[in-house]
């Protein structure tokens, strides 16, 4: 059953015969209900849900992160859809059935804000991972103050860990505490946030990582 809120004229929430109204992020809308599919699935359709259900997996992992630091490109969609979308058209390789994420590929963040320069990470003993970068502040938007951004994930459990804001570009060197990844592969990324949260910058790749 529908419910009408603003009047006649105004939008409905639920379903009223095969028409179903909502509303999503401030915008009132009206859609038919989806037909009964007949016949089969298509190899391509088949290829595209195995596509979708990997990279799904991925982004709800880190969805805490891209819902922030794709916002800047989520136009009338979430942040965290926007990554879904990218990562999906980019960073899926492999031949059908066996598609998988080239994690070197994907994108965490994605902005104009410049990244660190020459950004690695390194474990260290006792379940953490050394990030480390050259302060680049003066190229282009970067400052100083711009805010590091770290993410961990790990396939094998299916789960990140990651900060937004700990230390700044300034400081060259940040370390995150990921014992709970020890003696797995995890995959890692940096980027930037600015001060005001605003501008992102594109995230880097710094590596698959065993953790210790």
């Amino acid at each position: 059953m529908g419910t009408i809120s603003k009047g006649i004229l105004g939008g409905f929430s639920g379903t009223v015969g095969t028409v179903i109204g909502g509303s999503w992020k401030g915008i009132e809308y009206m859609r038919s209900q989806p037909s009964r599919r007949s016949g089969t699935t298509s190899p391509a359709q088949l290829d595209q849900q195995l596509k979708f259900a990997l990279v799904i997996k991925f982004i709800q992992a880190i969805s805490g992160v891209v819902t922030i630091t794709f916002r800047n490109y989520a136009v009338k969609m979430t942040g965290a859809n926007n990554a879904l979308s990218y990562n999906l058209k980019n960073a899926v390789t492999g031949v059908s059935p066996d598609f998988m994420i080239n994690y070197a590929l994907a994108l965490v963040a994605r902005g104009d804000l410049p990244n660190g320069a020459s950004a690695t990470a390194v474990p260290l003993a006792g379940g953490k991972i050394k990030f480390t970068w050259v302060n680049n502040a003066g190229t282009g938007k970067a400052k100083g103050g711009d805010k590091a951004v770290l993410v961990v994930y790990c396939e094998e459990l299916n789960q990140s860990i990651y900060t937004t804001g700990s230390e700044t570009r300034s400081a060259l060197t940040e370390t995150l505490d990921v014992a709970g990844f020890t003696g797995k592969d995890v995959e890692t990324y940096i980027s930037f946030l600015s001060e005001d949260g605003k501008d992102v910058a594109t995230s880097i790749y710094t590596g698959k990582i065993t953790v210790i």
